[in-house]
């Protein structure tokens, strides 16, 4: 079961719809959390571990349910 649901995740329709989503959904949360100091240009301010965990939980959330949405 583990081996299915790890070559269902890297199916290339679910790896693209989950990297669209993390990107829109990682835009508008950086902005949120830290768009005072992104729009401010102080790069040395940047907390970049924020910056991708902010985009690598929508990819997995959605990754984990379209991967649960095809084996069911």
């Amino acid at each position: 079961m583990f081996l299915k649901i790890c070559k269902t995740s890297i199916e290339k329709d679910i790896v693209i719809y989950s990297l669209k989503v993390a990107l829109v959904v990682g835009v508008i949360l950086n902005l949120i959390n830290q768009g005072d100091v992104l729009f401010s240009m102080q790069l040395e301010k940047i907390n970049w571990f924020k910056l991708l965990l902010t985009f690598a939980v929508p990819y997995l959330v959605t990754t984990y349910a379209s991967v649960k949405e095809r084996l069911i």
